[in-house]
């Protein structure tokens, strides 16, 4: 096996996904651009991944026979989110090359691994404790955390699901059982300054590539939209923020595209979460950079080295898309995209089969043209806003 790790993955040999939501998407689509052909490995007829690519095998992901065929039919295999069963990444790194591991998928796909491997290696976490029966809620007591704070589940969370807002022990049961008391985190809620992110690649040579600063604003759990603009933070906050995301990808041995959130609280910075694919708050490099997220998660799979990132558009401001804007009015209609095109304007829809409200369906890029501002993006999306979300 050491022989494969060390091989170059040359065009145009399969490469394979597991998912084939929108990241495998962009993933296929970045590869086939490089020339390699995609086998996209997800249980959904529809998945908008599995429309494009040369091959979709539609199985459960604990299905062995169908594992076995993903294995005969690439090269190299990795994943657009980190939900896939970690046994099945450690089925398939016996025989081909898996990046990132399923040792570094099985440590971010699961919240309390993740939180006590983060605090373990020195990184800044918020306060939290492991609830995982009612005796450890009785357990609790005022110096152990303080109210209010935040009911998360282990495993299966994201863009706000499996969380629950708690100000008192009688909530916090009731929030317990509503998660049929699966085991589950209790973090304290940091008054926070700002949320952002990181998005990096290694390499399997240990190069990194990491991508500027991203500011995040999140709406009922989910992602609204991110900015990218030079003075979106101060050079001290950037170096420790790089220092500390390089140092969570070291420890992990992480090869691929990762992005790190991090919460800044009373000037005080914390690590978040680990998201080990590209992350929504990285679409912005499709239309701003000359290399994006799903380039460098294709560089790295195949054994390259990822590009250096050079941004064509310092300034830019991407707007998430969900279901709910096809449901206003009391009645279900196509949003008015014909309405918003322009210069430095880019939509991307995702071919979901029918929007549902909280569905990602696309996100719109909007780049800071020559001699435009921050401010100038930011009234561009304004105004978008007013076309599509208010008429």
């Amino acid at each position: 096996m050491q022989s494969k790790l060390n091989k170059i993955i040359n065009t145009p040999e399969f490469l394979g996904i597991l998912g084939g939501g929108q990241l495998g998407r962009f993933f296929t689509i970045a590869a086939q651009k490089m020339g390699h052909s995609v086998v996209v490995f997800d249980p959904d007829k529809q998945s908008p991944a599995g429309k494009i690519a040369e091959k979709h095998i539609c199985k459960p992901y604990n299905d062995l026979k169908a594992l076995d065929e993903l294995k005969a039919s690439c090269s190299a295999v990795t994943t657009e989110f980190e939900n896939v069963p970690a046994e099945t990444l450690k089925y398939l790194e016996k025989d081909i090359i898996v990046r990132p591991s399923s040792k570094a998928i099985s440590i971010a796909q699961n919240r309390i691994k993740e939180k006590d491997f983060l605090k373990e290696c020195g990184i800044p976490v918020g306060s939290y404790v492991v609830i995982d029966s009612i005796e450890s809620i009785n357990n609790l007591d005022s110096k152990t955390l303080i109210y209010p704070g935040i009911l998360k589940t282990a495993q299966f969370g994201y863009d706000g699901k499996g969380q629950i807002h708690v100000n008192n022990k009688t909530e916090l049961e009731d929030a317990f059982k509503h998660f049929n008391s699966t085991p589950c985190t209790f973090e304290l809620k940091l008054d926070l300054d700002c949320e952002f992110s990181i998005v990096l690649s290694r390499s399997v040579n240990e190069v990194f590539v990491l991508y500027p600063l991203i500011r995040n604003n999140h709406e009922a759990g989910i992602l609204d939209y991110s900015s990218i603009h030079p003075n979106s933070a101060s050079i001290d906050l950037k170096s420790l923020a790089i220092k500390l995301a390089k140092r969570i990808a070291n420890e992990l041995n992480y090869v691929g595209v990762m992005a790190v959130e991090f919460f800044l609280s009373n000037d005080t910075l914390f690590v978040n979460e680990i998201a080990p694919r590209p992350h929504n708050s990285g679409h912005f490099s499709i239309d701003a950079c000359v290399y994006n997220q799903f380039d460098q998660q294709v560089l790295t799979l195949v054994g390259g080295e990822p590009q250096k990132e050079v941004t064509k558009f310092p300034i830019s401001l991407m707007l998430n898309i969900l279901g709910d804007l096809w449901f206003r009015n009391g009645k279900q209609m196509e949003p008015k995209f014909n309405m918003i095109a322009g210069p430095g304007i880019n939509l991307h829809l995702y071919d979901k089969k029918e929007p549902r409200i909280g569905r990602k369906m696309g996100h719109i890029t909007i780049l800071g043209l020559e001699n435009e501002s921050q401010k100038d993006v930011v009234e561009k999306s304004e105004a978008i806003r007013k076309i599509l979300w208010k008429n």
